[in-house]
């Protein structure tokens, strides 16, 4: 009878092997968990700043008012500048729905609508002058 098993050299190092790998993988763990640790940050530790880059806001169609000129719609969010958008002739809203939705030049405006550079320029700077002292009316405080 044999005191001392032939394999039992290849089992001690298949034991330490095995020894070793679970070490090996129990501290790799805990560095992964440090690192996690150092770089994460609670909700509570976050600024108002910091917070509010995380917010998100849902935005439905729905939401906003639809202001249309040859095919090309100008979607405004907003009540007050819808209001004082819609009160505005409707070839004003056409100038400044083709200047802002398609970035057109006065002159590709013009010859859309049938008027000069300068006569596009001058409705739509006056137009746009005409909104600001309506929304800065509108505004609380005035500002």
């Amino acid at each position: 009878m044999e005191t001392i098993p032939r394999d039992y050299g290849r089992q001690h190092r298949f034991d330490a092997f095995c020894k070793a790998v679970l070490r090996n993988e129990a501290k790799d763990y805990l560095r992964e968990q440090t690192r996690q640790r150092n770089r994460e940050k609670s909700l509570d530790a976050l600024t108002q700043e910091e917070l509010d880059k995380l917010a998100t806001v849902d935005h439905y169609p729905s939401d906003s008012y639809i202001f249309s000129s040859h095919g090309y719609d100008l979607l405004i969010d907003n009540e007050l500048v819808a209001d004082a958008f819609a009160s505005l002739p409707e070839q004003e809203q056409s100038i400044l729905i083709l200047h802002c939705v398609l970035d057109m030049a006065d002159g590709e405006i013009g010859s859309l609508i049938g008027m000069s550079r300068s006569a596009v320029q001058r409705h739509r700077t006056s137009t746009l002058k005409e909104l600001r002292i309506k929304l800065m009316a509108l505004m609380p405080g005035g500002r």
